[in-house]
């Protein structure tokens, strides 16, 4: 199931710069697409050595790692739980989650701050299941993300994505950090106070002055937009055909679009955008682009 996650490079259009192209993570998979294969390739792998059948994780109503982890789990014939924060709702992403079969267990927002507590309480006696964090965060996700490293050209001197738990960013300074590469990683929080993702990254590999955090791109704090943020991305897609999303890549793709105007790179100086998929999340803002 996991033999080839190799997805195409394709080089932006009308772009400020030269030499801009995009990694199509977002091409993988329609339900487990981006990072979200990458992440789960090894917790799956984990889980079957472990003998366990039953994977439990985390998320919001609207959740993308919700999808991948109902969808992979279907397709692995395997059962799925998620332990969904807040009130219970129902829209097209839960519905997506309970098609392939997941059970859904609505928690109140201070309930599942403590995810252990809540695993703990369901399913600490149940010898099949296996506790899988929010967003997939992991040794094992950040080993997946890293692969993705050997995917790229050796002279890419800027690699961008964005981030919510650092966990993709974390692989991708690892994978850098074991090529030998020069390549600066630029990380953009889709939250506010973003700084905290450096230290998310601490935890899986070593911090070096290869990591560039842009914590000014964030819009509001997660999920949330500005005018200015919804009108590039309905241009973007309009002019490069290359679906984005508000909530994560539309914002990584304005900050390296703002970057480029103030002649933050050189010239003829490869770089690499990650586009990490999240396009079902489009569904759950639709009502921003009447």
């Amino acid at each position: 199931m996991f033999a080839d996650l190799h997805s195409p490079l394709q080089q932006l259009k009308d772009s400020h710069l030269s030499q801009l192209w995009i990694k199509r993570d977002d091409l993988i998979d329609p339900y487990i697409s981006g990072n979200k294969w990458r992440k789960l390739k090894y917790i799956l792998k984990d889980a079957t050595a472990k003998k366990k059948n039953h994977l439990v994780t985390f998320g919001g109503a609207y959740s993308n790692h919700l999808v991948a982890t109902a969808s992979a789990a279907a397709r692995s014939g395997l059962k799925a739980t998620a332990f969904v924060r807040g009130e219970k709702v129902n829209n097209e992403m839960l519905v997506l989650c309970s098609l392939y079969g997941m059970e859904l267990i609505f928690t109140d927002r201070e309930t599942y701050k403590d995810k252990k507590a809540c695993y703990v309480k369901y399913y600490g006696q149940d010898p099949d299941s296996y506790f899988i964090d929010e967003g997939g965060a992991s040794a094992e996700a950040v080993l997946g993300c890293a692969e993705l490293i050997t995917e790229l050209p050796a002279d890419t001197a800027h690699l961008f994505c964005a981030a919510g738990t650092g966990t993709t960013a974390a692989g991708l300074l690892q994978g850098i950090q074991k090529a030998g590469l020069k390549t600066k990683l630029h990380v953009i929080p889709v939250l506010k106070g973003g700084e905290f993702i450096r230290e998310e990254i601490g935890k899986y590999t070593e911090i070096t002055d290869q990591l560039i955090l842009h914590t000014a791109y964030h819009f509001g704090g997660y999920a949330k937009t500005k005018p200015e943020l919804l009108n590039f991305m309905k241009n973007f897609v309009a002019r490069q055909g290359i679906l984005i999303d508000p909530v994560y890549t539309a914002k990584m793709f304005f900050a390296l679009d703002d970057l480029a105007e103030q002649s933050y790179f050189g010239t003829e100086e490869k770089i690499v955008a990650l586009h990490t998929g999240g396009l079902l999340g489009i569904m759950g803002m639709k009502d921003k682009f009447d």
